[in-house]
């Protein structure tokens, strides 16, 4: 798998884990349900929002690289 697939299956799954928990808050709307996302969520989809940020920015180096060494 590339480098660039990965930082889009990264995406792909972050989105889902989004949507799942979009779904679950329909039913379990409590304080709890309110710090598990400010505590956990919030902060995970943050992370994975910078990963995927640096994943492009490899993935674009590697390519200039490639190019530079053919």
């Amino acid at each position: 798998m590339s480098i660039r697939a990965s930082g889009t299956r990264l995406s792909m799954v972050t989105r889902e884990l989004s949507n799942q928990w979009q779904e679950t808050r329909e039913s379990w709307q409590d304080a709890k349900s309110g710090e598990f996302e400010q505590r956990y969520l919030q902060e995970l989809l943050a992370a994975v929002e910078r990963t995927v940020t640096v994943i492009e920015q490899i993935d674009k180096l590697m390519e200039k690289i490639r190019k530079d060494c053919e």
